[in-house]
């Protein structure tokens, strides 16, 4: 490509000098710096597609605008590059002057200036490639033999009774896990393994301290937390050792390694991940005010529950209340119903005696016969018999009538209670008729012929 472009450049310095000695020749197109920069650079976008390129980083200067420019050199040559501050954003950390650094860059020309240049997509600390590479290697390896599946992950307990901290004793990540399970649920017991997170040994280390909790079972559910810092900082987490670990626990296990952007191996293996230790806290514990909060709204709820219930039964009661009358009072009713019913009897006696005697008197002035006489001695005779017959039903009616109030007074319970009985109820209303339906102990109530009492039982026959 760049072999094309010179062959361009001087294909057009030799058109120019043929042009100034052969006066016949016609004139070639002229272009500008500009265009020809342009066209330059887009020969050099169009030809490199994105590359990585290694080297120390040098003349670096951050702009007011927030991009960054540098250069890039080795023994023998550099190029300039630019890293716009969109692409800045997304790095975590700080680039300086004599690092060695691979970026991930498209090949470019700075047309204003015709400086040939790299923009910078994205760049890593040179010899993290082998890192990213060992780290994806696992990864698939991990994820073939399922141990990254959902359905091994294990559920957490929403209120465990003790919690387990895997971390360094000196680490700022212990603080701030402590702090907010003392702040959140400060009666949950805390039993820290401590144990180096990072450095030489430190994946061995964090897996036998896994093993060692696991193996006491003393705890509902473990954290294994650190701070953040780069990738070899964080390498101990990126250790097959340490997955395995974390897979074979009984005990399910949260981490908090690094920041929110930072990913290990454990992320994935865990039965949840947590982007910092203060958040793996907040998973593993129930907060106190929230149990609180909802508590208080349980309470209002059965209390609400509660008064609508006793403001039904109330009604209810009300209600059977005005249902029930005493037994005098129906008696009272009985005999007012018996005198209409008598009443009416004798209306129709007296209508029926009124509408026969004008019969009589009818037939009799149709016969106006010697029968005539027979047939009112007749009449008198059966008025006479009608008259007994009524008086006897009308004595047999009262004597039934007595008969059945004496057999209601019989049944008045008053009386009874007179006699020096007492009804006996248990606490929830209901009469006892048997000494089963009680236990000693109960309260009951005893209902007299005048007042009642409550009393607890203290034994039973």
């Amino acid at each position: 490509m760049l072999a094309r472009l010179n062959a361009r450049f001087i294909c057009l310095g030799y058109n120019s000098c043929m042009s100034s000695q052969l006066d016949f020749a016609p004139h070639p197109s002229v272009i500008s710096v500009s265009e020809l920069n342009r066209s330059a650079r887009e020969l050099l976008e169009q030809g490199f597609p994105l590359t990585w390129v290694v080297g120390e980083i040098s003349n670096f200067t951050r702009a007011a605008s927030g991009h960054w420019y540098f250069s890039l050199k080795d023994e023998q040559a550099q190029v300039r590059c630019v890293m716009f501050r969109q692409k800045t954003l997304h790095l975590d950390w700080k680039p300086e002057n004599g690092m060695q650094a691979e970026v991930r860059a498209l090949v470019s020309l700075y047309e204003a200036r015709g400086e040939f240049q790299l923009n910078v997509e994205t760049m890593r600390r040179s010899g993290l490639g082998a890192l990213y590479e060992a780290f994806e290697k696992l990864k698939a390896k991990l994820e073939a033999e399922g141990l990254f599946a959902e359905a091994r992950k294990k559920s957490l307990p929403s209120f465990p009774r003790s919690i387990g901290i895997i971390t360094s004793p000196a680490a700022a990540a212990l603080r701030d896990v402590v702090t907010t399970l003392s702040r959140r649920m400060p009666g949950i017991a805390v039993i820290i393994y401590p144990t180096p997170v990072q450095g030489e040994g430190a994946a061995e280390k964090i897996s036998e301290a896994i093993h060692t909790a696991g193996r006491r079972a003393e705890c509902d559910v473990l954290i294994l937390c650190r701070g953040g810092g780069s990738i070899e900082d964080l390498w101990a987490f990126n250790e097959e050792i340490v997955a395995r670990a974390i897979s074979a626990c009984p005990v399910p296990v949260i981490t908090g390694v690094g920041h929110e952007t930072d990913f290990t191996i454990a992320d994935f293996v865990a039965d949840r991940r947590a982007p910092t230790p203060t958040a793996a806290a907040e998973l593993a514990s129930p907060n106190r005010l929230e149990l609180l909060a909802s508590l208080a709204l349980i309470n209002k709820h059965l209390q609400r529950v509660v008064t609508r219930l006793l403001e039904t039964r109330m009604q209810q009661l009300d209600y059977l209340s005005r249902r029930l009358q005493h037994p005098a009072a129906r008696l009272q009713d009985q005999r007012a119903h018996l005198q209409q019913l008598i009443l009416r009897l004798k209306n129709a006696w007296s209508r029926q005696a009124d509408n026969r005697r004008w019969r009589i008197r009818e037939l009799r002035q149709r016969l106006k016969a010697p029968e005539t006489d027979r047939l009112l001695q007749r009449q008198s005779d059966l008025a006479q018999r009608f008259r007994r017959a009524g008086a006897r039903y009308l004595e047999n009616v009262r004597t039934s009538l007595q008969n059945l109030h004496s057999h209601l007074a019989h049944l008045n319970p008053q009386l009874v209670l007179e006699r020096g009985y007492s009804v006996v109820e248990n606490a929830v209303g209901n009469i006892v008729r048997d000494s089963a339906q009680i236990a000693s102990g109960d309260e009951v109530k005893m209902t007299f012929a005048k007042g009642t009492a409550r009393a607890r039982v203290t034994g039973k026959g």
